[in-house]
């Protein structure tokens, strides 16, 4: 897998190869404790260690959540940089999930960071939120393309509160997320095959038939697993988009841990699951 191809070309490419599947990384405080460590660096480093040893060499996309990593200053960011570097390495794809959005030089910084190749942070995808204005996103969405990179944009969120910016309704009568997934298409029109520019929708959502979720570019679906959705939803969810979706499952996988065998069984166990949906719809 060439690394200067499209993102969409490789994330297509890794899913048909590992399974439609991405594991979050995120090391929650109440989580390191589960595993027996403690909430510090050195916890923080054991934890993200043993995720990547254990699954960088079969599932396909992994989703770091810089948060839990912020958290730590420099020490943690160092943490960070060795992960998406050995997950990288090791074949699989990153998605650094940051939720950033700015204007201007500022949003450009951000861009620079995690989508320009000789970034420590050189992400395979990062997640944006297009709220002071899809035009806004524009310094990321140029340097995604010069990179061969790619963004999830903050479309139809699981969270309750997302509905009173994303189902308003303009003036024109579309609502703001309809907006945003047009402007994806128009991003990923006449891509092959799948563009590099997705959205984020949850999978608890239920029936979105409402929305045109046929962006021509990949869905990230959170919401497997401990947040209550299950692979067999997708299709109901997702309908004819349901093969471009790339479900995250968290806690449902890292629960598992510390146990090499017990991440890895339940990484699979996800990915055959929804592959099997999938294939099914």
């Amino acid at each position: 897998m060439s690394p200067f191809e499209p993102f969409g070309t490789r994330l297509r490419q890794a899913m048909d190869e590992r399974g439609p599947l991405c594991v979050g990384i995120d090391p929650h405080a109440s989580l390191l404790s589960a595993w027996g460590l403690n909430d510090d660096v050195a916890g923080l480093e054991r934890f993200t260690r043993t995720v990547v040893e254990a699954l960088a060499g079969t599932v396909a996309v992994f989703k770091p959540q810089s948060a839990f990593f912020e958290r730590f200053g420099s020490r943690g960011i160092a943490v960070l940089e060795k992960a998406v570097e050995e997950v990288r390495a090791a074949g699989a794809l990153v998605v650094m999930d940051a939720k950033r959005g700015d204007i201007g030089s500022t949003m450009t910084a951000y861009a620079e960071t995690f989508l320009r190749k000789d970034s420590p942070l050189f992400s395979d995808a990062l997640t944006v939120s297009p709220y002071l204005g899809y035009g806004s996103l524009k310094p990321a969405v140029d340097l995604a393309r010069e990179n061969g990179a790619g963004l999830f944009v903050l479309a139809l969120t699981s969270n309750p509160e997302g509905a009173e910016v994303q189902h308003a309704v303009r003036a024109d009568g579309r609502t703001v997320a309809a907006t945003v997934l047009g402007h994806l298409a128009a991003e990923n029109a006449g891509q092959t095959p799948l563009g590099s520019f997705g959205a984020v929708v949850g999978a608890t959502l239920g029936d979105l038939s409402s929305y045109d979720l046929g962006i021509n570019g990949p869905l990230l679906a959170p919401g497997i697993g401990a947040q209550g959705a299950t692979p067999a939803d997708l299709p109901g969810v997702f309908g004819a988009a349901v093969r471009n979706v790339v479900p995250n499952v968290s806690r449902g996988v890292l629960r598992h841990g510390p146990d090499v065998t017990g991440l890895r069984d339940s990484a699979e166990r996800f990915a055959d699951e929804i592959r099997a949906a999938v294939e099914a719809a």
